[in-house]
């Protein structure tokens, strides 16, 4: 078979929870790429400049990242973890709904920080499930799962399309303000719509056709309330609701026999770095007192593998914010309406590779394919700055980038875990990295590119994606270190702690008692 038995047996056994993870992940790319193709409308919804409607999206990033870092606190139980699940996407679908009734840019930005708040618990409390569930096999279902944001971000736009009006008539409109406004438009994550709407400029007063884009946003609260309802029914299932008491036997009720008869038995003296209590808030892993007694190595892999994501996450949001801005700009000079196609590219790429991915992930062991990304990534910036003036190969390298980055952050989640068996801070220190990356290199490189030129863009992307896979390399080093000090740590522990000699047997005990009378 394609996939091993084991495999179909443990999707099978815990597919309910699986399904509603990915369900989550949907809701979460559905949040992230609406932002883009209604940023114009925002803006004139809001009568705000462009100065202030920039510090909705800054509040959304910054609140993902703290809900990142603090997600890890509901993990205590199964039912804290669910309901914060269960509370975060309805979360999203009540901010979805009153987005049109934000006329206030600083009420706006509260509604994008509490969403982002929401995604954060999601991004962590999902991966954190997964791995806890599928440990060495949840690579192929780490990579399902962040198939699913591609799919949410493929989705949203085509949503708002039809009901974007890209019209705010205005006294006030410059041909600067058009400019800016376009960059925007296309450059931002997710941009998918065609540039037509672009005909009129923008200004600061109120849209005329508010209520046609409002159905965009009330189509997505509809379509994202199917997710909180799934998260209640796994609840339902696991006998958690408060209210009904009498509901179906647990999921893994009427497997725990068979689990328990593959329960394999070690004799081996544990791992040091088993006593640390993993997946948490990234807070309490740092403040876990068993953290003194292990070594650098263990702190190593955690950093290493966070920068090695900070790196390429800080790509991917860097190259569908700016690759709309460096097409139309000298030398590349494409028409407006051919570079907006760029980022569809892009983001198509990203979940087509993440889908290739699940298969790969199964036949391949992760550290191999990060190897194989972040040099795919290296060689196709490489050749962008040499083929720079190309407009083919700038749509082949954008689709070539979405497909090598798409598969790092599960790969390095699945990597570090396995190194760590599954008993360190990982993922919540993975994420939290990510989401820095993210966050602030499209702040850093975004202003060298208004600074230095457009062509900076592809210059910082490859310098970027040289550091990753220079820092894989490290990381795998440190990996090789660490196994060799836990290894030697353990060694160690059985010469200190010899095992009893057993007592002889009545038998042996007569044979040696001739043998000394002889």
């Amino acid at each position: 078979m394609f996939i091993e038995e084991h495999i179909l047996t443990l999707f099978k056994r815990n597919c309910q929870h699986t399904l509603t993870y990915w369900s989550l992940f949907w809701s979460f790319g559905l949040s992230i790429a609406f932002l883009g193709p209604t940023i114009l409308d925002l803006k004139c919804q809001t009568g705000s400049t462009l100065r202030e409607i920039t510090w909705v999206f800054f509040s959304q990033q910054l609140c993902l990242l703290i809900g990142s870092s603090t997600g890890g606190i509901f993990q205590k139980t199964l039912f804290s973890a669910l309901t914060a699940l269960f509370l975060s996407a309805i979360i999203i679908s009540v901010v979805f709904a009153i987005i049109p009734l934000c006329n206030n840019v600083l009420l706006l930005a509260v509604a994008m920080a509490v969403s982002g708040l929401a995604m954060g618990i999601i991004d962590t409390i999902a991966n954190i499930q997964l791995v806890s569930i599928y440990q060495k096999d949840s690579a192929i279902f780490l990579q399902a799962l962040h198939f699913f944001i591609g799919l949410g971000a493929l989705v949203s736009p085509l949503i708002a399309d039809p009901f974007i009006s890209g019209h705010c008539p205005s006294s006030n409109s410059t041909a600067n303000a058009t400019e800016v406004i376009q960059h925007f438009r296309y450059s931002l994550t997710a941009s998918f719509r065609s540039p037509g709407i672009l005909e009129n400029s923008p200004h600061s007063g109120p849209v005329e056709g508010k209520a046609s884009v409002s159905y965009a946003f009330w189509i997505m609260a509809l379509i994202n309330l199917p997710v909180p309802i799934a998260v209640l029914v796994l609840m339902y299932l696991e006998k958690l609701l408060p209210f009904c008491p009498n509901s179906t036997p647990r999921l893994l009720d009427k497997d725990e026999l068979a689990m328990e008869t593959h329960t394999q038995e070690s004799t081996e003296t544990p791992d040091p770095c088993a006593e640390v209590s993993g997946h948490g808030d990234l807070f309490s892993c740092c403040m876990n007192e068993n953290l003194r007694g292990l070594p650098v190595t263990f702190f190593g892999i955690h950093i290493l593998g966070g920068l090695v994501l900070l790196m390429s996450e800080g790509i991917m949001g860097v190259f569908a914010g700016f690759v709309y801005t460096y097409a139309v700009s000298a030398p590349m000079s494409l028409p407006v309406k051919m570079a907006a196609y760029l980022n569809c590219v892009f983001w198509a790429a990203v979940t087509a590779g993440r889908l290739v991915s699940i298969p790969l992930s199964y036949r391949f062991k992760p550290v191999h394919l990060l190897i194989i990304n972040l040099a795919g990534v290296i060689i196709t910036m490489l050749l962008l700055l040499t083929l720079y003036t190309n407009n083919v190969f700038l749509f082949v390298g954008t689709a070539l980038v979405g497909l090598f980055l798409s598969s790092v952050f599960p790969l390095m989640l699945a990597y570090t875990e396995d190194i760590l068996d599954y008993q360190g801070c990982a993922t919540p220190v993975l994420v939290t990295f990510a989401g820095m990356g993210e966050m602030s290199m499209q702040v850093l490189i975004g202003s060298l590119i208004q600074t230095e030129g457009s062509y900076s863009f592809l210059v910082c992307s490859m310098v970027l994606g040289c550091l990753a896979f220079i820092l894989l390399l490290a990381l795998i080093l440190c990996h090789h270190i660490h196994k060799n000090l836990t290894g030697t740590s353990k060694k160690a522990a059985m010469v200190d702690n010899p095992q009893a000699p057993s007592p002889p047997t009545p038998e042996k005990a007569v044979m040696e008692q001739k043998i000394a009378v002889t």
